[in-house]
């Protein structure tokens, strides 16, 4: 089946793109368009050309379905195409519904006159995966926009309507009924008028004081864009169009583009983009499954994590029971989401009406007979199997046929609360992370008999969310508390050694960490991960931990909510203050261990705690925890703050070289304090590196 079609309308012929979902530029429709546009060239009868997209829009840009493939650059390439559309003599008019982005604007630009609906998206969205615009968009844009606009719009990367851009040279005309039949007639009109082609790369870039302004974006982009060099390069390209000949900025523009292409951050941002389409992807749960009908939900908890997914649920438009056991719980649960929604609109993020349609979508409910309608239930009570235990009893017998059980633990063994049930295949986990309405990662843990139309289901759901949806099998804190266990091994073992409090939040947040894991500690509660240890203690006895966090803890210093933990706070301040008291106790500590303190390295620091994620990783992996490294990833970026322009914990390894990553451990392994067998790589991790391949 060919990617393009051709029809004539009189003197007009109508090449259309049809590469669906969003006629994505790959190799067959490139190869269709130079074909149909030979086409229209060669016919004598054709005197004008009409470029349209099917389906939805005009063009999305590159296929990405192609990327890191030879297909992404195979002959003819985008370049080819679009020289070969602005240098027909033939008039070629671009007709634009639907989102024309990336080469899909680019190819417009390269069309000589451009018609389009008012709601047509535009973009040159690359920066956001750490591109720069490749097929002359930095060139041509700036051109057809102005200056200030079109850097705008690369730098960014945000969509505009096309309606807000009418009056430039972008667009001759914007059409409110049927596109098609408006761009055949302007095609007509410029026939009829004998109307040369108008090509964008002739005209001049418009802007009243140029260089100054250049040097005033350079300036502001430089403080903004942090570690990502692809917005400073947009800025380098659009200069090249407002000071060089067209084909000379055209040269820098491709110079540009390979020089970022390359680097780790786009590199990071292109497998994010991958990894969250793939996080979607269930081997054996094909697109094609069943899924149940989610039109009334229930949540069992009114605490702060059973808030925030209440949130999610209105948020979505689903109504929700809220179940709590008390009416003193539940009328604070209740309050301090609409407290939620009140902040939503001092920002203005919301109306007082956006927040009492939202308000009246919850029920609140003292008795599970309130909820036995639901079609599905996410318990959010407190951390304990004999609390599931009692919850899922209940459940079990309460709920509907055919209601989804889910339960919101960050570490308990599904399979087990699975069994307090008579209809195991309706049980999944749901590990949502706080706070639940504000995280994008949403854990969704199979249990061994969760049917897959359950599973299809929830996925489906955490898209309506608005949530990156991970897979992970049952282990022990699924994926990241897993993964994060051994950190936090490493981390109290580095504070014994001779680092403080205040080194290892500094490293890690150098690393690109918005916030150091001692401080997370504080925010989140040390009482939380006492009481995780305090089964891990019982569970495995052979593991080694530090009790230096058990110390902290025994004197009450819980974080934030105590006004002490690892750091000082203030009243009403969340400012983390260096610890005296800590310091001296880490101190005393090491010394009533045996450990002589030295000092330690901030690369030490960074490379102990985020190798043993990488190592952990890499055994879930073999385990068949998670489906993918990517996924991994996903679970860190969207859950645990580990700094995007890194791309996750896998792909950092992949881009240190797994090799390193196997040597450097066997050094930490030489270190007899702690736990040595901490630092035996897993064997996945050992094969890889020998072989010079990646998790990726």
């Amino acid at each position: 089946m060919s990617a393009t079609s051709y029809e004539k309308r009189g003197k007009v012929a109508v090449i259309t793109m049809a590469s669906p979902p969003v006629n994505g530029l790959g190799a067959a429709l490139r190869a269709g368009l130079i074909k149909s546009l030979d086409k229209a060239l060669g016919s004598p009868g054709v005197k004008a050309i009409v470029l349209t997209g099917s389906g939805s829009g005009f063009s999305a840009g590159a296929d990405i379905r192609e990327f890191n493939t030879p297909k992404a650059g195979a002959p003819p390439t985008l370049h080819t195409v679009i020289a070969a559309f602005e240098a027909s003599p033939k008039p070629v008019v671009a007709a634009i519904h639907g989102a024309c982005m990336g080469g899909g604007l680019e190819l417009a630009l390269g069309c000589h006159f451009r018609i389009a609906r008012p709601d047509a998206q535009i973009a040159l969205p690359e920066v956001k995966i750490g591109l720069i615009p490749g097929a002359g968009g930095t060139q041509r844009l700036p051109r057809a926009l102005g200056l200030e606009a079109a850097l705008n719009m690369i730098v960014s990367g945000n969509a505009v309507p096309a309606q807000k851009l009418a009056g430039t040279p972008l667009f001759d005309e914007l059409a409110e009924g049927e596109l098609l039949d408006a761009a055949v007639a302007f095609a007509e009109r410029l026939i009829r008028e004998k109307r040369p082609p108008q090509r964008v790369r002739d005209l001049k870039v418009q802007h009243p004081n140029p260089e100054g302004f250049l040097m005033f974006a350079r300036n502001t982009v430089q403080g903004i864009a942090g570690p990502y060099p692809a917005p400073g390069k947009c800025v380098e390209a659009v200069t090249a169009a407002a000071s060089q000949r067209f084909d000379e900025g055209l040269a820098t523009e491709q110079r540009l583009f390979y020089e970022v292409m390359h680097s780790p951050e786009s590199r990071a941002l292109r497998h994010i983009f991958f990894g969250e389409r793939a996080a979607a992807k269930i081997p054996d749960v094909p697109d094609t499954t069943p899924t149940r009908s989610i039109t009334q939900a229930a949540v069992i908890g009114a605490g702060t994590m059973g808030g925030g997914i209440t949130m999610n649920f209105v948020n979505a438009g689903i109504p929700v029971t809220l179940l709590e056991m008390k009416q003193e719980a539940l009328d604070r649960g209740l309050a301090t989401i609409r407290g939620n929604y009140g902040g939503a609109v001092k920002k203005g993020r919301m109306t007082e009406a956006d927040v009492e349609a939202r308000m009246k979508l919850i029920t609140p409910a003292l008795d599970y007979a309130a909820i036995a309608q639901a079609d599905i239930v996410v318990e959010a009570v407190f951390e304990d199997m004999e609390v599931k235990k009692a919850v899922f009893g209940k459940l079990d017998a309460v709920m509907k046929p055919g209601a989804i059980l889910a339960t919101n633990t960050s570490t308990l063994d599904v399979d087990q609360i699975a069994g307090f049930t008579q209809r195991p295949g309706d049980v999944i986990g749901t590990h949502f992370f706080s706070p639940a309405n504000v995280m994008r990662l949403l854990e969704v843990v199979r249990g061994a008999k969760t049917a897959p139309d359950v599973l299809a289901t929830v996925m489906k759901l955490g898209k309506t969310m608005k949530k990156i949806a991970v897979v992970s099998g049952v282990c022990d804190g699924f994926i990241g508390n897993r993964m994060l266990e051994q950190l936090g091994r490493q981390m109290l073992f580095l504070l014994e050694e001779g680092a403080l409090p205040k080194q290892i939040d500094a490293a890690m947040e150098k690393f690109g960490f918005a916030m150091g894991p001692l401080r997370v500690n504080d925010l989140a509660g040390n009482d939380i991960s006492w009481a995780i240890r305090k089964r891990r203690y019982v569970e495995k006895p052979m593991m080694v931990y530090s009790r230096l966090a058990d110390r902290l803890c025994e004197q009450g210093r819980f974080g934030q909510k105590t006004g002490a933990g690892w750091y000082d706070y203030k009243p009403g301040d969340r400012t983390a203050h260096a610890s005296t008291v800590v310091e001296q106790m880490v101190v005393e500590y090491s010394k009533e261990i045996g450990v002589k303190r030295r000092a330690v390295s901030d690369a030490e620091i960074v490379d102990r705690l985020v190798y043993a994620l990488v190592n952990e990783g890499a055994k879930i992996l073999e385990e068949g925890i998670a489906l993918r490294a990517s996924d991994i990833d996903m679970v860190y970026l969207n859950g645990y703050g580990f700094p995007a322009h890194r791309g996750g914990p896998m792909l950092y390894a992949d881009t240190v070289g797994l090799d390193v990553v196997v040597r450097r451990m066997k050094q930490f392994a030489r270190n007899r304090h702690g736990d040595p067998t901490a630092w035996e790589p897993a064997r996945s991790l050992v094969k890889l590196a020998a072989a010079g391949k990646t998790f990726s």
